[in-house]
């Protein structure tokens, strides 16, 4: 390439550069407008248990109080049935636990079974997924309700545990996984080599999974954490609720949201509904980067080499 062309192809990529400056600033500004609509609402909820309600209403809205204020905050939340809170969030996080193994060792079972097996009634099972996943989740309390109080699990934890392994989009999302993420020319080789399906699944399909289990640990535990309607309709007892439920509870039953019940019942008002709020999404934001590294590890490690 001569001295003249170089400079023609230089000018060119400036002119394109130019009309794609216009494109890319407005990009650039939907972006950073939509990370301030969602990190404003954060910042705020991590502020307001530093200071107090009369701060809360007077001092500007991004402002720090004092690390006393969290304290306080807490100790007040303490205050509802001498530290009842302590045993909705253990409650939660043994619920929800138990219901993501379940729910994921299901899914991941159920998605490999329709994607790489020859299993009958394959067509239709994989209707029937669909089918349940498209159904509101709101119309499946009342059949579940019926259940749950025929079987005597009424106002027990297992109210709570068994529905919530039921994971519909889970065993969709592992099918389309293992159907078009996975080459199906490794299942056939591994059958060629004498593995039958549990090895095919174990040798094969399991160690290209981890960014699939990763998406499902997520997914299960979000859907089963804020949980509130089906756990709010089978369970009454105080010592087996849920966080959500159990919150809900506390601050309808105080002037947090309720000013009808009187100032003197609880000091629980603004300061106390932010940081219960934390309680609740803390634990969504730690297992969302837990599930993000190894989503990255698992699509580097199923990457396949031609």
């Amino acid at each position: 390439m001569t001295l003249t062309e170089a400079k023609k192809v230089t000018v060119r990529k400036k002119k394109i550069n130019a009309k794609a400056l216009p494109a890319k600033t407005l990009a650039w500004v939907v972006m950073v407008a939509f990370a301030l609509f969602s990190v404003i609402p954060m910042t705020w909820l991590v502020l307001a248990p530093s200071k107090t309600q009369v701060g809360l209403q007077e001092d500007p809205p991004m402002s720090f109080g004092t690390f006393q204020g969290y304290i306080d905050a807490w100790n007040n939340l303490m205050l509802f049935q001498d530290g009842r809170l302590v045993t909705w969030l253990w409650n939660s996080i043994w619920y929800t636990s138990i219901q993501v193994l379940v729910a994921c060792l299901i899914a991941i079972l159920g998605g490999y079974a329709l994607a790489a097996t020859r299993m009958p009634f394959r067509k239709s099972m994989l209707i029937t997924t669909l089918v349940a996943m498209i159904v509101p989740q709101v119309a499946f309390v009342l059949p579940l309700f019926v259940e749950i109080t025929t079987l005597g699990l009424y106002d027990t934890a297992w109210a709570i545990i068994l529905p919530g392994t039921f994971f519909p989009f889970g065993v969709f999302l592992s099918y389309i996984y293992f159907s078009t993420t996975i080459p199906h020319d490794l299942y056939e080789a591994a059958r060629i080599d004498g593995s039958g399906d549990w090895g095919v699944f174990f040798r094969i399909a399991l160690p290209l999974s981890k960014g699939l289990i990763g998406m499902l640990a997520f997914f299960s535990f979000q859907v089963n954490w804020i949980n509130f309607f089906l756990p709010y309709v089978v369970v009454n007892s105080g010592e087996v609720l849920t966080l959500p439920v159990g919150l809900g509870i506390l601050f309808s039953s105080t002037p947090a949201l309720n000013p009808q019940v009187g100032a003197n019942v609880l000091p629980i008002r603004g300061p106390e509904i932010a940081l219960a709020g934390l309680l609740v999404a803390i634990p969504i934001l730690l297992i969302f980067l837990a599930s993000s590294r190894l989503l990255v590890r698992g699509v580097l490690a199923g990457s396949v080499k031609s």
